[in-house]
């Protein structure tokens, strides 16, 4: 049985949908996970797709790049993803726009504080210049964040992995944190999720209440507008 299944993963490894099947597969058995759970948070699809994911490559040693060659087709995904995140903006047109200026103002706030106390954080723990450049972008959607640490002289491949790992923190422990905090709004939980956990807090929300996946998205489109924009500059002006 074990031979028979070894020489299943050798030929399955060297096609190009390799990678597709298996994040595929992986995904829908953390969905089922996440499903029977009662979508519990610590259930989180993504965080289980990650693990399961990571084990299989490094248990099979499968390299990086033979996987990648098939998981290209979900990545490319991503962006259409990211954009169908509007269509719930759109709905609630007339509702954002009496509250434009307060969602800017939030948003600016909320960008600040994540990159702020990320490199004071940082800083205070004697990490290097470069090491405090990539945590900068830790709150933007990984590939938007890869963009700019490499404006800001870090290093992209770890700012995406520092961006996928706040999602994931975001998306667990948000729930236990706004409930402690006695935050019910699901707008505000919404926005507050997509502000510091990007977009695996955005599809968290999604899950949880319309209105507060709503939010989520508008707060993910902001922070990636404002922090391409402003942290380029800050970083010059310090």
């Amino acid at each position: 049985m074990s031979n028979s299944f070894v020489e299943l993963w050798v030929y399955l490894s060297a096609t190009p949908l390799f990678g597709l099947t298996l994040t595929l597969s992986a995904y829908l058995l953390a969905l089922a996970l996440y499903q029977r759970s009662g979508h519990a948070p610590w259930a989180n699809p993504v965080l289980w797709t990650v693990v399961t994911l990571a084990g299989l490559l490094i248990l099979s040693g499968t390299p990086y790049p033979r996987y990648f060659s098939g998981a290209q087709f979900i990545h490319f995904l991503l962006g259409p993803a990211v954009v169908a995140l509007g269509w719930p903006l759109w709905q609630r047109r007339a509702e954002l726009r009496q509250r434009l200026g307060v969602v800017v103002i939030a948003a600016l706030a909320g960008g600040t504080a994540a990159a702020g106390s990320a490199v004071l954080i940082g800083w205070a723990l004697g990490l290097p210049p470069e090491l405090l450049r990539s945590l900068a972008p830790k709150s933007v959607t990984a590939p938007v964040a890869m963009g700019i640490a490499e404006q800001l002289g870090g290093i992209p491949a770890l700012a995406a992995v520092l961006a996928v790992l706040t999602g994931l923190t975001g998306a667990l422990l948000g729930k236990y944190l706004f409930d402690l905090m006695g935050i019910t709004l699901p707008q505000a939980r919404g926005f507050a999720l997509g502000t510091a956990s990007h977009g695996i807090g955005a599809a968290r929300a999604l899950q949880v209440h319309p209105d507060a996946g709503a939010y989520a998205g508008l707060a993910l489109s902001l922070q990636v507008l404002l922090a391409a924009l402003l942290m380029p500059l800050a970083a010059r002006l310090i």
